[in-house]
């Protein structure tokens, strides 16, 4: 048998020595490749002698080292992607020891009430995001919302709707550039909205959509 554990959410496997090698999906939806032979680091390891013919038991990885390092790995990641010369997104603001919070600057076209808020909609070039990573994160998705005002079928002003489609291997980068994508109405949704008022406006103005045409995934 071989034994390996997710390195993202630390679920145990044990396989046949036939699947050496394969690529397989764990429970919580990161990508698996069975090793060749049993993992031996320091958080995989035998519980003691096990008894004749009874297989050595694994110990259990620790989930708050495993998301203490994958915490980490996405601030280094995001501190390397939105620099100061990105050109939809900047890192502005780091909070935690491992990093649980961040803000981030969007260059990105979009729409804003206007200040009497009369019904008169008016462009934006400049939002700020806030991300909350929660203690079941990578399992859980983070918590999205606007620190400043987004005019948006899919955003209020204390959440962001990111979908059902979050999976523990997906990175903070993707999910930063997809907002961006959000408020540059490249995807909405006027179906289920939080804003009903944006949705309609979005359904009367659809020749107009989208506000931003770039393609904001480039540079990760």
């Amino acid at each position: 048998m071989i034994r390996f554990a997710c390195g993202v959410c630390g679920k145990q496997y044990a396989v046949a020595e036939a699947l050496a090698g394969r690529g397989a999906r764990c429970a919580c939806g990161a990508s698996l490749m069975v090793p060749l032979r049993s993992e031996s680091s320091p958080e995989v390891k035998s519980m003691g002698s096990a008894g004749a013919g009874e297989p050595a038991r694994v110990a259990p990885i620790s989930g708050g080292v495993l998301r203490t390092r994958r915490v980490r790995a996405d601030a280094d990641a995001l501190r390397a992607w939105f620099t100061e010369e990105h050109p939809v997104a900047k890192l502005s603001h780091i909070e935690g020891d491992p990093p649980t919070a961040f803000e981030i600057e969007l260059r990105v076209r979009g729409t804003v009430h206007g200040p009497d808020r009369s019904g008169n909609i008016q462009p934006s070039d400049r939002h700020v995001m806030r991300i909350e990573l929660t203690s079941e994160y990578p399992r859980s998705a983070p918590r999205c919302r606007m620190l400043t005002p987004v005019f948006h079928p899919n955003i209020d002003k204390v959440s962001i709707c990111i979908g059902d489609h979050w999976s523990a291997g997906e990175r903070l980068g993707d999910l930063v550039l997809r907002v961006a994508e959000m408020i540059a109405y490249q995807a909405y949704n006027i179906q289920s909205p939080l804003n009903a008022e944006a949705a309609m406006w979005a359904d009367l103005n659809q020749s107009k959509l989208p506000l931003d045409p770039r393609d904001l995934r480039q540079g990760i």
